[in-house]
């Protein structure tokens, strides 16, 4: 149900090609956080959140800096001039400080709308309670841990097994048990980037999730 290791290189590979024939700094910057692989738009996101302590949804110049060294971005191509010219695309307002949640609208790759459409129907039926909060509990009787080999084995059990799929969506740094709408679309949208053919996208996403 997540990205195999082959479709995340693939992932890998575009975005770090796109970034070496990239002028443009804020597309520049785009392509190397892609360039994380299948999460590294949610990585960030989460990176972000952690460090705005008081809930404000902004983050200033420096703490933007922070949290893309923070996932692993080498922002050593980057002049302090290119650096400035980014953040201040994202500072829509002109504040000096910059707005998570537009952030992640300007660097989150587009979906087609059949695409969006799919991914809205897997985490719905995913989250039971509607509350956009995807637990252990929740996956309960939706994802099937009897196939996994270390279910069989006997050195897991259901819980663990649940949770280290949660964990495929979560934050490696970050781990919080649960798996809000707005990480798991940024997971897909990067994983769309690897994925040309839209019957391909909607086979994978209606097997994987029995849509």
């Amino acid at each position: 149900m997540a990205a195999t290791s082959k479709l995340n290189a693939e992932i890998i590979r575009r975005a770090k090609a796109k970034a070496l024939n990239e002028t443009d700094p804020v597309e520049k910057f785009k392509q190397l956080l892609l360039a994380r692989g299948a999460k590294g738009i949610k990585n960030i996101s989460r990176s972000f959140r952690i460090m705005d302590d008081d809930r404000s949804g902004q983050l200033n110049f420096n703490e933007f800096l922070t949290g893309c060294r923070d996932v692993g971005m080498d922002l050593e191509d980057f002049s302090k001039e290119d650096l400035n010219a980014v953040f201040k695309q994202f500072d829509v307002d002109d504040s000096g400080s910059l707005s998570v949640t537009e952030f992640l609208r300007i660097v989150r790759p587009k979906m087609s709308p059949n695409r969006e459409k799919l991914v809205s129907m897997a985490y719905s039926k995913l989250d039971k309670t509607g509350d956009e909060k995807v637990t252990v509990e929740d996956l309960q009787g939706v994802y099937d841990v009897s196939q996994h080999p270390k279910y069989q084995n006997g050195e897991w059990d259901q819980n663990r097994c649940l949770r280290e799929f949660l964990d495929t969506f979560d934050s490696s740094k970050h781990k919080d048990g649960l798996v809000t709408f707005e990480e798991f679309k940024n997971y897909y949208s990067a994983i769309s980037c690897g994925i040309d053919d839209d019957s391909y996208f909607d086979l994978m996403m209606r097997k994987s999730w029995g849509l």
